[in-house]
């Protein structure tokens, strides 16, 4: 299949699945949310202390639980002790997620590593094998996409990138990184997912010839300003009208 025909451009993708006040970001409920509602999901995946995969944006447990310390400390066994903020749901593993969704809705899979590739990686890619539902792959990450280029080529990559503005990174990286200067030596990717507020540019004009998705989009008169410029959404906060 032509992958401008697939979900990746015909699915809105509800970032983080639908969630609210009440409805933790990426809690199994926010997915159940999003899955009634059509939605593709985008989620984040990273790897702790005993290798397991689990499915939390933040390095930091502060913002969405109630306890201090970092994610990459905790065990499995830890999971279901620490509640998500304003709920009973927990920090879910990526294995438990796989088989919630089971395929109902398609997977848009952030590798959060900023440490040395090939753990974290390794263990999604074999988790994926026996999941039968469409998903994807994306991350900030180039040498994150080289790994899959190189173990899973089957899968599909996207480069995720922006201006970084106010992200703690050298000068030479926020440079590379904005122009996507490593995708044709390193990454590979099939799609490419730019920062909605810094599009149209000239970086995303060198890659026409792959799909385009914005992130993350949150208001429908921002959807609306976006829209003619990229091929799909990544979106929060509202549901977009079409």
């Amino acid at each position: 299949m032509n992958i401008f025909d697939s979900w990746l451009v015909q699915q809105p993708i509800a970032h983080r699945g639908l969630h609210d006040k009440t409805t933790p970001e990426n809690s199994l409920a926010a997915y159940e949310k999003a899955i009634n509602a059509g939605y593709a999901i985008e989620i984040d995946v990273r790897i702790i202390a005993d290798g397991t995969v689990v499915v939390f944006h933040d390095e930091a447990l502060s913002r969405l639980t109630d306890n201090d310390g970092y994610i990459k400390f905790l065990n499995k066994a830890d999971l279901d002790l620490l509640k998500l903020k304003g709920s009973e749901e927990h920090i879910p593993t990526f294995e438990e997620v796989l088989k919630f969704v089971d395929g109902r809705v398609p997977l848009l899979i952030e590798i959060k590593n900023n440490d040395k590739v090939g753990a974290l990686e390794k263990a999604v890619i074999e988790l994926l094998k026996d999941y039968h539902g469409e998903y994807a792959v994306q991350s900030f990450n180039p040498y994150v996409l080289e790994y899959f280029y190189k173990h899973a080529p089957n899968i599909l990559r996207g480069q995720l990138a922006g201006y970084f503005k106010g992200e703690k990174l050298s000068f030479f990286k926020k440079y590379a990184l904005k122009r996507m200067l490593l995708n044709n030596k390193v990454s590979h990717p099939d799609f490419i997912s730019y920062e909605a507020r810094k599009l149209p540019n000239m970086h995303v004009r060198k890659y026409k010839q792959l799909p385009l998705i914005a992130w993350t989009v949150k208001s429908q008169s921002e959807y609306v300003k976006v829209v003619k410029h990229c091929d799909n959404i990544i979106f929060e906060n509202f549901e977009p009208t079409i």
